[in-house]
């Protein structure tokens, strides 16, 4: 009689092969970084069984860390549900984190950056940086800002923490390659200035980190050894090792999977959050929404939810499932 032997995903191959070589010091530690600016629907489930299985299964640990990056669109009641939510699971993080706790050490990277010549403040208009881009087939030009000084840049820098400039007046960004082949390396944007109360840091900052800027180097300060993401940030995978790279920090690595797409559901925050504001349910936690919240009010179970994800597994293409095997549990 065969035995029904359950073969590994890729991500458990990777994490394995890099146990059984030392890599990382031996060590496993992931994380679940969550935007706080809604909350978590059952695509989000699936991110946090596998970040805190792989965690479980092989010995090591899983942070959750919120990227709250964006003060115009996160608010302490999300932060708040979505810690809900992950213990509901059944799931303890290592530790609560925040890009926020990371703002003045980003600073000084970012700093770091302009003071290697890597980096340089622009005041094109973001009409004039897109246009500068260039297309998939077509080299970008570089911006009549590209040469500044490294001291005029520090100074501009500086007057952008400061509050000096007007919101949406200047830019820093990264100076890489206006011809790669890979568009987002064509000097993306690293800070923006941004004049928005933050539900943590109150009115302590106007400028603020780009998602790229803030995930690698996040990832690298609380040495994630695997940083799991899914397939759309692909093309980012050049700039979170360049980052990295050229601030010599701790060399965290980011794989990507699949996300799942769920057949007859709706799982857009923008439009999730359309429907609560124009109050087409009652609540992200109305029992018609495909939030973790909406689900349990449903009468779904934390097992099944963990059973669902679990079924449906992990893949390198995206890939359409059903939601309905997980019924058989609630």
């Amino acid at each position: 009689m065969s035995e029904n032997i359950e073969s590994n995903n890729f991500l458990e191959t990777i994490v394995e092969e890099d146990l059984a070589a030392g890599r990382h010091d031996g060590r496993l530690l992931t994380r679940f970084p969550p935007e706080p600016n809604g909350y978590l629907h059952i695509g989000h489930a699936t991110a946090i069984c596998l970040n805190f299985g792989l965690a479980l299964k092989y010995g090591g640990k899983t942070n959750l860390r919120f990227d709250d990056t964006n003060p115009t669109t996160e608010e302490t009641e999300y932060v708040e549900s979505i810690l809900h939510d992950v213990e509901w699971l059944g799931f303890k993080p290592a530790k609560v984190l925040y890009a926020s706790d990371y703002f003045p050490q980003l600073y000084d990277f970012a700093v770091d950056l302009i003071k290697k010549g890597k980096a340089y403040v622009d005041d094109s208009t973001p009409d004039e940086i897109a246009a500068m881009k260039g297309t998939p087939t077509q080299a970008g030009t570089n911006s009549p800002y590209r040469e500044r000084s490294v001291e005029e840049n520090l100074t501009l820098f500086e007057g952008m923490k400061n509050g000096d400039f007007p919101e949406g007046s200047r830019v820093l960004r990264a100076k890489i390659d206006m011809a790669s082949n890979n568009m987002i390396m064509r000097d993306p944007v690293l800070y923006r200035i941004k004049f928005a109360h933050h539900h943590r840091t109150g009115d302590d900052w106007c400028i603020y980190p780009m998602y790229d800027m803030a995930h690698g180097q996040g990832d690298s300060i609380e040495k994630i050894t695997h940083s799991i993401c899914t397939l759309e940030f692909v093309p980012h995978r050049e700039l979170y090792d360049w980052l990295i790279d050229q601030l010599g920090i701790y060399p965290s690595k980011q794989y990507e999977f699949a996300r799942r797409n769920l057949s007859y559901t709706v799982v857009s925050k923008r439009k999730l959050l359309r429907l609560v504001q124009e109050k087409l349910v009652n609540g992200w936690d109305d029992p018609r929404m495909p939030t973790i919240s909406g689900m349990r009010r449903r009468g779904y179970t934390a097992e099944a939810i963990r059973d669902w994800a679990k079924r449906v597994g992990i893949a390198k293409r995206e890939n359409l499932v059903d939601l309905g095997n997980a019924d058989s549990f609630r």
